[in-house]
């Protein structure tokens, strides 16, 4: 379970500060439940995505995490100057798989399709083998709550439709917070929806329902 209390988020601009992209924000989101966010471009998805994943920190409020949570896949959090296989290496033993490191490296680089390039520097990757990379990184690991941005848009065809399969084995046995702007891949992998707008969240139940709030207002 995790749990957004009165949350509020906003960045410095060269004039000052910015406006709310967050404000007042409070839910629960559950276990094992698939939750879409949903809202036009700017409303702050990705940033409140960051904020559950620890990658950002919100201006006044808090997020309690009752649960093992992956990092945000599609995001930042490498090390360009490493090499791939370095910075797999990295995640491993901070999460303590020195024992079963050579078999994780060997998942990761096959899963991400990197083949020699995993041996090379982040900083040399397309913003595709990025993704791949860590993507398969957060599969490396078994986590309570997956969190993804647009991750199934990454790579090929061929990668677009390994990453689907690998959500829907997902679902069986962990959570996944989301955002995608595809309508599609939101109702394949959602159940429930959470609708941003104007800095204010919405839970709705049925990712359908969160949908047509967010039609309602274009």
């Amino acid at each position: 379970m995790i749990a957004i209390e009165d949350l509020h988020k906003r960045y410095k601009t060269e004039h000052g500060p910015g406006k709310w992209v967050l404000q007042g924000i409070t839910l629960t989101i559950p276990a094992k439940v698939n939750v879409g966010l949903i809202g036009a471009n700017g409303a702050g998805k990705s940033t409140l995505l960051r904020i559950i994943g620890g990658v950002d920190h919100p201006n006044k409020g808090r997020v309690e995490r009752h649960c093992r949570l992956s990092w945000p896949m599609g995001q930042g959090g490498l090390e360009p100057t490493l090499t791939g296989r370095q910075n797999a290496k990295f995640v491993c033993r901070v999460h303590g798989h020195e024992a079963d490191l050579a078999e994780r490296l060997a998942f990761i680089q096959s899963f991400s399709e990197l083949a020699e390039s995993f041996d090379e520097p982040v900083s040399t990757y397309s913003s595709g083998m990025r993704s791949r990379l860590q993507f398969a990184l957060s599969l490396a690991f078994d986590f309570d709550i997956y969190i993804s941005d647009e991750v199934t848009a990454a790579g090929d065809a061929a990668f677009r439709k390994k990453a689907v399969a690998a959500f829907k084995a997902m679902t069986h046995r962990a959570g996944l917070i989301m955002v995608a702007h595809d309508e599609g891949t939101l109702k394949q992998f959602c159940q429930a929806g959470i609708f941003l707008y104007q800095g204010k969240a919405q839970w709705f139940d049925a990712v359908d329902e969160a949908l047509k709030a967010y039609k309602d207002t274009m």
